[in-house]
């Protein structure tokens, strides 16, 4: 047990990091276990229970703040459930290569989101009947990303909730931590009936994205977030990179460039 303390404290890490900038710690914990070597099943799977730790401690204080529109944030978690089943069973059929590659432009996207998320703001509006079909359309796509890498659909949700049904970044942020919860439970489900987690590594990840969830909620209130932005962004191009060039090369070390 004292072996596998790294991963407690990667889920910690990951969760602070996801809960203060709405993404979920996927994108933290999953570009780790696939450099480890993980397949790439058992690295989503395992990160969606650190997902799902990560979601109920950030749902759990935000909801303390005020800050989660309850009312949109179980409508948009409930359509992400048959998207969420779609990913885990279509997750069996990809090599590791083309995981990595794929995952990789979500790196990046994920950067262009960090880097921008303040730029997005827009005026209170009016939800249309065609921005109602798209957060549909957009929730049962955003659950296929969620189950099939691990990582959540909060690079969906929060620029959705933000640009196309002006919501506050202040309010989106915490509000996908509640969708990201629907998204992640039903993701955990059918991964687990499907075989593919290794329940002592993701009960691990999940034990430190808890309280990593609880502390970054905290810090949210308190840290400057244009330095964070940079930070996660540098980190996030360069497991970018080091997936392109597994892919093409073939290294799955932490340390094999």
């Amino acid at each position: 047990m004292i072996e596998q303390l790294w991963i407690v404290l990667l889920g910690f890490a990951a969760g602070i990091l996801g809960s203060m900038i709405g993404l979920g710690g996927g994108i933290i914990v999953v570009p780790v276990l696939t450099f480890l070597g993980f397949p790439p099943t058992a690295a989503a799977s395992n990160s969606l229970f650190a997902a799902l730790s990560n979601a109920t401690a950030s749902t759990i204080s935000y909801s303390r703040q005020k800050r989660i529109d309850f009312s949109l944030g179980v409508k948009l978690g409930l359509l992400t459930i048959p998207g969420t089943s779609l990913g885990a069973v279509i997750s069996n059929d990809v090599t590791p290569d083309i995981f990595k590659i794929l995952f990789g432009f979500v790196l990046i996207a994920s950067s262009i989101y960090i880097l921008l998320r303040k730029k997005i703001e827009t005026k209170e509006k009016t939800l249309s009947k065609q921005m109602a079909i798209f957060a549909v359309c957009a929730s049962f796509f955003a659950g296929i990303i969620s189950s099939f890498f691990g990582i959540g659909g909060g690079i969906i949700f929060v620029p959705l909730m933000v640009v196309g049904m002006g919501m506050a970044m202040k309010k989106a942020a915490p509000t996908s931590q509640l969708i990201l919860f629907f998204a992640s439970l039903s993701g955990v489900v059918v991964h687990s009936i499907l075989g593919h987690p290794d329940f002592l590594q993701a009960g691990l990840l999940a034990v430190g994205s808890f309280f990593g969830g609880l502390v970054g909620a905290r810090l949210s209130l308190h840290v400057r977030e244009r330095y964070l932005q940079i930070l996660v962004t540098v980190v996030l191009l360069i497991a970018a990179g080091k997936m392109f060039l597994d892919s093409m090369y073939g290294h799955s070390n932490l340390f094999g460039f």
